[in-house]
């Protein structure tokens, strides 16, 4: 096998956090069924279109509104605070001090730029791939070709880690060593195991 060159990371629940307190709570003020705005908001049919960029995440926003009824609870929902996960931006930072790539492949939407300026992460990773701009969401094997394309490398050199099981799947189709993520702790271990880390 050849050595791992290059770590790609998800974004969210890996690098970023939401706190699903929040959504919760917006549901309560607003009375709306526990669950409702997940429901709404992550149907199959309408994150297909915001996270392969065919509608704006405005658009995305004020379609949940209409289906909720209540476009303040959306527009409130929609701008959830995130926090950084320091635990991962430091094993980013090690990974890079040792050679090692290290890049961002997210399911998102048309403002991920934009949030990642705001969050300052930029600077951390060689490449922000957006499924909103490549066309294909995680899990499609396409998603992580196009990654492998512009990074010119083989899938057994790049070792992608993901919060979600299903989103490894097409990774794991291509060749590519995986990890499902929980914390960063794991994946240091996962690292080490891959010879990635010492």
């Amino acid at each position: 096998m050849p050595p791992i060159r290059a770590v790609l990371f998800d974004l969210d629940g890996v690098i970023r956090h939401f706190d699903p307190a929040r959504t919760a709570e917006v549901e309560r003020r607003h009375g709306l069924d526990a669950g409702t705005i997940f429901r709404v908001a992550f149907a199959p049919a309408v994150l297909d279109l915001v996270t392969t960029g065919r509608i704006s995440r405005r658009a995305w926003v004020d379609h949940v509104g209409i289906e909720l009824e209540n476009s303040d609870a959306a527009e409130e929902w929609s701008r959830q605070p995130t926090r950084l996960d320091d635990g991962t931006l430091a094993l980013v930072r090690e990974l890079r001090a040792t050679g090692i790539r290290t890049a961002v492949l997210t399911n998102g939407t048309d403002t991920i730029p934009a949030e990642i300026e705001a969050l300052g992460i930029g600077e951390h990773f060689e490449a922000i791939f957006n499924s909103a701009e490549i066309g294909w969401m995680k899990p499609d094997v396409r998603a992580f070709q196009h990654v492998l394309d512009a990074l010119g490398l083989a899938p057994a050199e790049v070792f992608f880690t993901d919060d979600s099981p299903s989103k490894l799947v097409g990774a794991e189709d291509l060749g590519m060593p995986v990890h499902h993520f929980y914390d960063a702790d794991g994946l240091r271990v996962a690292l080490g195991e891959a010879d990635v880390l010492a």
